[in-house]
């Protein structure tokens, strides 16, 4: 299967609505708040989409479900299966028709794509955010929303080019990885960008939100992102003052607060980030 390619010449992220990529475990308040606010308020419909995490069978109590409910959304619905011929259906994807929001869960990424990709759910979601609505996600339910699909082999979450390549493009030109600083991962985005160049690597700590709207993508909460397009940013030092890697390895961290441009690749400096 192809990549998939940027169509819209202007915007990275999504021209309409807003993703929330979180990068694994979940807990701020915050971030789910914002994702409630995103979606339109309490009142809005949420969509939780639990696949990646391979269970059986799921119902309401699902704790990604309980925390929307705890932060003050009144309509969430748990909505899985693992068969694309029942994600092609008018009846699945009857919960999604006046979502304003959809959240994937953790898991392993690819059993996402295996269940949803090219089916009706997959187009009920990007009516999500064509209708100004908002996709959050965490951990495997970040790296999905990239265009190309970090550690997306069905034998091992540490093969950063596996055997399901292929996200849902909501952020296009891009890999997205996740847990990274916990568990020490910040290297291993290069095993990605050796093959593929022109992709930008972005990879988010635990309980650390991006978030994305057309070509801006803002830090919210947590510890930091990192940021792999070949470049150096700092607030204090200066590039030409150090002895730094070849522009193919390297990266650089943003924090909460911090703002990219995705169109141009390079740190939106502002009076509180300007060097």
């Amino acid at each position: 299967m192809a990549l998939p390619v940027t169509t819209n010449g202007t915007y990275v992220g999504p021209e309409n609505g807003h993703l929330v990529i979180v990068g694994g475990n979940l807990q701020s308040d915050t971030i789910w708040q914002k994702i409630i606010e995103l979606a339109g308020g309490p009142d809005a419909s949420i969509v939780v989409i639990p696949t990646a995490g391979g269970e059986p069978t799921y119902n309401d109590t699902l704790p990604s479900a309980a925390s929307l409910r705890k932060n003050g959304s009144l309509n969430v619905t748990v909505l899985h299966t693992y068969d694309p011929a029942v994600a092609d259906t008018d009846d699945f994807v009857a919960p999604l028709r006046e979502a304003k929001g959809v959240y994937f869960d953790g898991g392993r990424q690819w059993r996402i794509v295996d269940a949803y990709a090219g089916t009706k759910a997959e187009r009920a979601f990007q009516a999500v955010l064509d209708r100004g609505g908002v996709i959050s996600g965490s951990s495997a339910g970040a790296s999905v929303q990239a265009s190309f699909l970090a550690r997306g082999d069905t034998e091992n979450n540490q093969i950063m080019i596996g055997d399901h390549t292929v996200g849902f493009g909501y952020l296009k030109n891009a890999a997205i990885d996740q847990h990274v600083l916990v568990r020490n991962r910040q290297f291993d985005m290069f095993d990605i960008l050796k093959v593929h160049p022109e992709l930008l690597g972005v990879a988010i700590d635990e309980n650390t939100a991006l978030l994305v709207h057309k070509n801006e993508a803002t830090v919210f909460e947590g510890t930091y992102v990192l940021i792999y397009d070949g470049g150096f940013w700092s607030r204090e030092e200066l590039s030409e003052l150090k002895h730094l890697p070849p522009p193919e390895s390297r990266f650089y961290f943003l924090r909460p607060g911090d703002q990219y441009d995705l169109g141009e690749r390079k740190v939106i400096e502002t009076s509180e980030t300007e060097l």
